[in-house]
């Protein structure tokens, strides 16, 4: 009894101890080890849920048992959305047959240790985050037929251990980051039937072992970095179906031993350095359906057969440098050819007939080619097509009414051809039609009313054309419209207020043609416009004010117009990256809330009635490249938050009224290559900061009140090519460190009171073109020899200074056409050289001589026109005083004759005689008559009357002769 109960005790333990191990878990078993994997992961949707100790595990979500119940065979948790990482544990579920966690999240690497799992038939890891390198210990799974780890983040190399996995039927390691080259030993794999590497970084040349794969049916490589020539040996893999080498460098002709693919009916080498004619060899391929050869460096003409490509349904050989004509046999009635696009080639001709026989065709692309001729009056045999793309050629003709007939297209592209005449009414018909180029042609007439009948129209480009009239007024039928592209014809009259119904429209292009009007209420509903050009019309009037509800714009340009009153309207998007309302009539102040537009680069408003400050908002305007306010009534100073416009390299402010000294910060804003501050009222010196704008190349500050030096820090513009100081009060001399402005083309200094001498080193700047103007200044010294060195100028104004010296011949200034050294004190003969300026262009230089002034052989004989003005002045003195002196003398003769005489005569008068009387009484009035009251008086100079008798007798120096006296003094 006893040894009984004690086997019943035996047996009762033995039965617990089985079933606490499975009710507990033992390490021995499956079970065990999926537990110990669930803790690892992260299972957000509760997928492994099941997975519980107190559930049969052949019950688990995901897992598929052996037969006898024991093992776990396969494990499926493809897409289950879990995280974390892939557990080494795996390696413990040595019975697994079948490991899927592809399409989830997992990070990490592979573990290496997957290598034990001997019985595993297919490794699924794709579309993950997987990343390091593929452990070389997969090369160990001797039974795995799919191995499937693309689309994750592996890096390195392929591992050469592939070539140990005999079984293998599927490789996919496509869309990962690997490198390297392709092992050779990838040809030990006789029964592959799948090679996905694309989407890769590999390398290096196919491997010639590739043949060894026997019964390859898809090789898909494209997307690399491979190199050298597609391996002939491809030829022996009489079984291959795909072959997509696409995107690589491969080089070298494409082999004839492809003609040997008898199965192949998908070929792309799209994308490499293929060279070389395309081999009369592919016509073999009978079961071709797909071939693309594009953006290769193919030559020759087109040999492909459609005669024998009988199953060829898309052939594309665009972006090559194929010649010649398209072969009449290229495309046959009975064709199951779909699409055809032979695009940017060196095709010509004319349009090949033939083409229309291809009633299966859907897509046609014979774009950017040189074809020419009419157009078929056929086109609609093609009943099929959706996209006719035969833009970019010198297709002439006009646009046959059959097009109307062709209902199913969806994309006519003709632009940038010479097609002539006017759109035919029966476009109208086509009711897919979404797209309609016909820009850059020499099309007429007027945009018929029945084109807004094709109301799935989407985009619609005339640009380019000569079509005249008006914008249908129906053009807000076309309520699918996304882009209207008229600019550049003679359309004429204002805007349709139906447009404003194109709700859907992004892009409005009406530049350059001839519309007026204003801008219709109706323009508010267009809610979802980024961009509206207007330019170059006669648009007038003020601005709607609901413009401002159109808070998507980013690009305006209303530029040449007359548009007329605030621009506020037009500051209500935030989104603005583009403004230009240049040459128009807007006025009142700049809005400070175009500030708001964060993104705005480019801001126009030259040429307008604008007053008031630059707004200071402006400096919040980060982005700002361009800013143009010239010619405007613009006033104040410039605020110092613009300093904060770090991107500005175009600023313009030049006709305004703005006041105050140019601010110092201007030289923070580096890239700033064009400063234009010119007509203004600014004063004070040039700030020596705006040397640290290395990167300008214009600099205009001329028609100002500045004073001062010109700073010798405009030597560190380097890159200078426009310098304009003129019209200032600058003083000082001319910075030597101008020298180092090497690329100036152009140098205008004039209308300063710059002195001194002209610097020689200005002969450094040899790509001086346009012109060197020092004109009105105080320069003196001679004029520096070196200006011969600028050989490219055409302009040298040197006119209005204080040089001296003479002219230097200044020969090798071959392209110099207008010359100006007058009003200088310049002398000696005029070189040769320079002889043939005109006259003006030295005078003013009194002592210079030869061509065109006076010649220097007659100088010597007329010296004496050369005298200086102060010895001329002396001359004229001299003899003035000299013949003074003679006159004085020869009167003092004459008057002392007189009064001798005259004492005489009254010596006799004293005797009584009355007729002596007489005869002084004569000689005195002339006519022997006294004339009653006039006496004359003898002065120094001159013969005064004197009513005084009795002093009416005097000598020279005021000697009066008393009668009494003459009449008691002998004679």
């Amino acid at each position: 009894m006893g040894g009984i109960q004690v086997r019943h005790l035996m047996l009762f333990f033995t039965v617990l101890g089985a079933v606490l191990t499975v009710t507990v878990g033992d390490s021995s078993t499956d079970s065990y080890w999926l537990l110990r994997i669930k803790s690892e992961l992260v299972d957000p949707v509760g997928v492994l849920k099941s997975w519980s100790s107190r559930v049969d595990i052949c019950s688990w979500s995901g897992l598929t048992c052996s037969n006898d119940q024991t093992h776990v065979v396969a494990l499926n948790l493809s897409g289950s959305g879990l995280s974390g990482s892939i557990s080494p544990e795996f390696s413990h579920l040595t019975s697994l047959q079948i490991l899927d966690l592809s399409l989830n999240s997992l990070t990490s690497s592979i573990p290496p240790e997957l290598g034990r799992l001997q019985n595993l038939r297919e490794l699924l890891l794709y579309s993950n985050s997987l990343s390091g390198k593929i452990p070389a210990e997969i090369g160990l799974l001797k039974k795995l037929q799919v191995l499937r780890i693309g689309d994750n983040m592996l890096t390195g190399e392929i591992t050469p251990s592939l070539g140990n996995l005999t079984e293998l039927r599927v490789v996919g390691l496509a869309y990962c980051q690997l490198n390297g080259s392709i092992p050779v030993e990838i040809g030990n794999l006789k029964h592959l039937n799948s090679l996905d590497l694309q989407k890769n970084s590999l390398s290096g040349l196919i491997p010639e072992e590739i043949h060894g794969c026997e019964e390859l049916q898809n090789f898909a490589a494209s997307n690399n970095m491979l190199t050298g020539e597609i391996p002939a040996s491809m030829g022996k893999l009489a079984s291959l179906q795909i072959l997509n080498l696409a995107n690589n460098s491969l080089s070298g002709s494409i082999p004839t031993d492809l003609g040997r693919l008898s199965s192949l009916n998908y070929l792309n080498l799209l994308g490499n350095k293929l060279n070389g004619e395309i081999p009369v060899e592919l016509n073999q391929l009978g079961q071709l359906e797909k071939l693309d050869l594009s953006r290769n460096n193919l030559s020759g003409t087109i040999s492909l057969l459609n005669t024998k490509l009988k199953n060829l349904e898309v052939l594309v050989m665009s972006d090559n440098l194929l010649t010649g004509n398209i072969p009449s046999y290229l495309c046959i009635g009975n064709s199951n050819m779909q699409m055809l696009s032979l695009a940017r080639n060196k095709l010509s001709g004319k349009f090949p007939l033939e083409l229309l026989n291809c009633s299966s065709l859907q897509q046609l692309d014979i774009s950017s080619n040189s074809f020419e001729g009419e157009l078929p009056p056929g086109l609609d045999k093609l009943q099929n097509l959706t996209d006719l793309l035969l833009n970019n050629n010198s297709l002439t003709g006009i646009l046959p009414p059959d097009i109307g007939n062709m209902s199913n297209l969806v994309n006519v592209f003709l632009h940038d051809n010479i097609i002539t005449g006017s759109i035919p009414a029966e476009i109208g018909k086509l009711q897919r039609l979404s797209t309609l180029y016909l820009y850059d042609n020499q099309m007429s007439g007027i945009i018929p009313r029945e084109l807004t009948n094709c109301s799935s129209l989407t985009e619609v480009d005339f640009f380019g054309n000569q079509f005249t009239g008006s914008i249908p007024a129906t053009i807000g039928k076309l309520k699918n419209l996304v882009v209207l592209l008229l600019r550049q014809n003679y359309l004429s009259g204002p805007i349709p207020p139906s447009l404003g119904y194109c709700k859907r429209l992004k892009l409005l292009v009406l530049a350059d043609n001839n519309l007026s009007g204003t801008l219709p209420p109706t323009f508010r509903f267009l809610s979802e416009l980024t961009l509206v050009t207007l330019y170059n019309n006669s648009f007038q009037g003020p601005l709607p004010e609901s413009l401002s509800l159109l808070k998507k714009l980013r690009i305006i340009n209303f530029s040449h117009n007359r548009f007329s009153g605030s621009i506020f309207p037009l500051s209500g998007s935030n989104s603005l990256t583009l403004l230009d309302l240049t040459n128009n009539s807007f006025s009142g102040p700049i809005p400070p809330r175009l500030a708001m537009s964060k993104n705005l680069t480019r801001l126009r408003l030259a040429h307008n009635l604008l007053t008031g400050n630059i707004p200071s908002e402006f400096g919040q305007l980060a982005e700002l490249n361009f800013l143009d306010l010239s010619s405007n009534n613009l006033t104040g100073g410039l605020a110092s938050e613009l300093s904060n416009c770090r991107n500005l390299d175009h600023l313009l402010l030049n006709d305004n009224q703005l006041t105050g000294t140019i601010p110092p910060w201007l030289g923070s804003l580096q890239k700033l290559g064009e400063l234009d501050l010119s007509s203004n009222n600014f004063d004070g010196r040039v700030p020596a900061e705006l040397g640290n704008c290395s990167r300008l190349l214009k600099l205009s500050l001329h028609s100002n009140n500045l004073s001062g030096e010109i700073p010798p820090e405009i030597g560190n513009l380097t890159s200078l090519n426009v310098l304009n100081l003129q019209r200032n009060n600058l003083s000082g001399q001319i910075p030597s460190t101008v020298q180092q402005c090497k690329k100036l083309y152009e140098l205008r200094l004039s209308e300063n009171f710059l002195t001194g001498a002209i610097p020689s080193e200005l002969g450094r700047l040899t790509e001086l073109q346009v012109i060197l103007d020092l004109s009105k200044n105080r320069f003196s010294g001679e004029i520096p020899s070196s200006l011969g060195n600028l050989m490219k100028l055409e302009r040298l104004n040197l006119s209005f200074n204080q040089l001296q010296g003479e002219v230097p011949p200044l020969g090798r200034l071959t392209s110099l056409h207008m010359l100006n050294m007058s009003n200088n004190h310049l002398q000696g003969q005029i070189p040769s050289t320079l002889s043939g300026f005109p006259l003006s262009s030295f005078m003013g230089n009194d002592r210079l001589c030869g061509p065109p002034l006076i010649s220097c052989s007659k100088s010597v004989g007329q010296e004496k026109k050369w005298l200086s003005n102060t010895a001329v002045a002396g001359i004229v003195v001299a003899i003035v005083f000299t013949s003074t002196v003679i006159c004085l003398v020869m009167l003092f003769m004459m008057l002392r004759i007189w009064c001798n005489w005259r004492r005489v005569l009254i010596s006799s008068s004293e005797n009584g005689g009355n007729e002596h009387k007489r005869e002084e009484e004569k000689w005195a009035y002339g006519d022997g008559m006294k004339r009653n009251g006039e006496y004359w008086k003898v002065n120094t100079m001159a013969l005064v009357p004197s009513q005084d008798e009795q002093n009416s007798t005097t000598c020279i120096f005021h000697l009066k002769m008393d009668t009494e006296t003459l009449g008691n003094t002998k004679v």
